[in-house]
């Protein structure tokens, strides 16, 4: 058994932002269609959900998701908010990912930007929402804490966050499952090390402690999930 007493240090597939080709198209397609089954989706909806209502729903709202993927979380929500002003931005720091995501997304309420989440250019930026979908476990407790100290002035209104739950059943669940029906060399290598990256509920609470965030929910949800709301218009 993997030692899961901590997060794990080892870097996924995905990290390497010259990953290319049919590997990471199939990939993202892949985590897609987990997000869907195991019920991730709804994770972060209902965390977006939460947020709007504390929103005037006259004026155009802005959403970044950060680590955008297929850009399949923001098509989910543009479909939800149909006859919403949306704005909504997909952020990868891979520019093959963002490609592939353009390519994919005929809705003109959605663009995408290649952009580093730690670059200047990002900390100028400012939106109402910004949700991350299994994107924050690929980065270190240390650079999570610097992040999020920024990141609550960027966002105007509140942050999403759904990742995973470090938990044995977790982890060879998605195990079992990647090597029997996944298709990619790559979701079968980062799919359990995500679990063995991911968190525990006290090392979340350090890391919003540590980045002075007070306004918070944190919940689990089904499979494996944490969802933090972290409402930032106080």
């Amino acid at each position: 058994m993997p030692d899961l007493s901590n997060r794990s240090e080892e870097i996924e597939i995905m990290d390497d932002l010259n990953c290319s080709g049919a590997v990471v198209n199939q990939t993202l397609r892949e985590l897609d269609t987990i997000n869907h089954l195991l019920g991730g989706n709804y994770v972060t909806l209902n965390g977006v959900k939460e947020l709007l209502h504390t929103i005037d729903n006259s004026k155009t709202i802005t959403i970044a998701d950060l680590g955008c993927g297929s850009g399949d979380m923001l098509m989910r929500m543009s479909r939800q908010y149909l006859r919403a002003k949306m704005k909504l931005i997909g952020i990868d720091a891979n520019p093959n990912i963002t490609a592939f995501a353009r390519e994919r997304t005929l809705d003109d309420r959605i663009h995408f930007e290649t952009l580093d989440i730690f670059s200047d250019e990002f900390r100028k930026r400012k939106f109402d929402i910004v949700i991350g979908t299994l994107f924050f476990h690929h980065f270190s407790s240390d650079q999570l804490v610097a992040f999020f100290s920024q990141l609550k002035y960027q966002a105007t209104v509140g942050i999403v966050i759904n990742d995973i739950h470090r938990h044995p059943i977790a982890y060879y669940s998605i195990k079992a499952l990647t090597q029997l029906f996944s298709k990619s060399a790559m979701v079968r290598f980062d799919a359990p090390l995500s679990v063995r990256r991911a968190f525990r509920r006290n090392e979340l609470v350090e890391i919003l402690k540590k980045a002075e965030i007070k306004e918070y929910s944190l919940r689990w949800m089904w499979a494996f999930r944490w969802q933090v709301i972290i409402k930032t218009a106080v």
